[in-house]
């Protein structure tokens, strides 16, 4: 069977029956793209995210010899718009997925296995890409997608501030404790004018916590939620106290609105955690900084390892494949890299590409020292092929908790049965992917 779905399919899987209908206009206007051209898509949210892919554009252009029509979309609005592009075969020839979105799209037969692709090219090195994005972009035993950034989460500290409490710079080879790393965020914390640790009070950044202490929000198969076994209800435990009870943490004034990297920039909170993505603007703060590993918990310093990937819709197939082909290994070459890395975005995803990723901070080598295994740790983001429901309902119940209203116990008993409904559905997901792969 093909792994292509039919469109009334995946109208299904998506929910777009009604929108696809409404974006008429939308979808013709992307139907007049020159043939032979090189198209494909991207989120971009800033000027500076604009210029990155201008200059990828433009170096497209000269490596293929052919025209490049990079589609831009803000970050919030690229998922729905790639969607709709999706259904009615106006997509690019390739397009860019965020890593918890690649067993989504390929179990929905959205994008098509690269596996072929890969072993037929032998000016192609799969080995140059770090393992872990390697493992995020490959689902049910195929490679759906070549990753063009990894990185895990970090600590990112306020050097200035521990400068003048009289606290040394900690480690960047060895991962403080959790119980260090607590008692240093008391120590450096002094309201309202300042405080220890900020992060986002959301799953992305609880499940670095969770994956330390051992646990995970899922059991290995995916057939179960396992966020109420000891380990990740200790570990969200241990974040949702810095909050309530120790309160080293800025107050949160709107649940919606509330940004650690706002809060950090700030220049009057000590540690934050956030991933190499975030350089790029750290580098505007009026004060010194840097980074070291993840705190480490009972499970090491293994904090969650996100990466992003370009992938081959479907539908593209024929002459059309073949530069799809080309323009996916273009845009992930050690060239393409360079650019990004040079412009401060991210870890990239090739080992050959990782020298262009220049301080400051001082102590970026760490995030590639995580990578290679020379330092603590990483644990590749596990999700589901339904994860941003999961996500949703993760998002409707536990910031509460950061607000002390409801207790975690409370909260994870609450949503264990709502996981497992998820998470069945997920097991069909797959079950539906693997026999269309026959």
């Amino acid at each position: 069977m093909s792994p292509e779905l039919s469109r009334r399919g995946f109208l299904k899987y998506t929910g777009l029956a009604g929108a696809a209908a409404a974006s008429t206009g939308l979808l013709s206007a992307c139907s007049s793209t020159p043939s032979g051209a090189a198209t494909w898509a991207m989120w971009s949210s800033s000027p500076a995210e604009r210029k990155v892919w201008s200059d990828f554009s433009n170096y497209v252009e000269r490596q293929l010899q052919v025209e490049s029509i990079p589609t831009l979309t803000p970050s919030g609005g690229y998922p729905t718009k790639l969607d709709l592009q999706l259904v009615s075969g106006t997509a690019g020839l390739v397009t860019a997925l965020n890593g918890t979105l690649i067993p989504t799209y390929a179990a929905r037969g959205a994008h098509r296995p690269l596996d072929d692709l890969i072993a037929a090219d032998p000016d192609f090195d799969p080995a140059d890409f770090y393992p872990a994005i390697q493992k995020i972009s490959t689902f049910n035993g195929r490679t759906y997608a070549i990753g063009f950034d990894v990185a895990p989460t970090v600590l990112y500290y306020n050097k200035t501030l521990l400068a003048k409490a009289g606290i040394a710079a900690p480690s960047p080879t060895e991962p403080m404790s959790w119980e260090t790393f607590r008692d240093l965020a008391k120590e450096l914390t002094r309201p309202p004018d300042q405080y220890g640790f900020t992060c986002a009070p959301a799953i992305d950044d609880l499940v670095s916590w969770i994956y330390c202490a051992g646990g995970n929000v899922m059991s290995q198969d995916g057939s179960r939620s396992i966020l109420n076994a000891p380990e990740a209800e200790s570990a969200i435990q241990f974040v949702i106290d810095l909050f309530v009870r120790d309160k080293v943490t800025p107050p949160i004034r709107n649940l919606v609105t509330e940004s650690s990297l706002s809060n950090f920039m700030e220049g009057n909170v000590a540690f934050m955690q956030n991933g190499p993505w975030q350089v790029v603007n750290v580098r505007k703060a009026k004060f010194d900084w840097d980074v070291i590993p993840f705190p480490a918990g009972a499970a090491g310093s293994t904090p969650r390892v996100s990466g992003s990937s370009f992938a081959i819709p479907a539908g593209v197939k024929g002459e059309k494949l073949d530069l799809a082909w080309r323009l996916l290994k273009t845009l992930t070459s050690a060239g393409a890299l360079d650019i990004y890395a040079k412009a401060g975005r991210n870890n990239p995803a090739r080992r050959s590409a990782g020298s262009a990723f220049k301080p400051p901070p001082d102590n970026l080598g760490v995030v590639q020292d995580i990578l290679a295994g020379k330092v603590a740790g990483g644990h590749p983001y596990d999700v589901t092929t339904n994860w941003n429901q999961v996500r949703q309902l993760l998002g409707q119940d536990l910031p509460r908790t950061f607000l002390g209203q409801v207790a975690v116990p409370e909260t994870l008993d609450g949503l264990t049965p709502r996981l497992d409904v998820l998470m069945k559905q997920h097991q069909d997901n797959v079950r539906q992917a693997e026999a269309r792969k026959g």
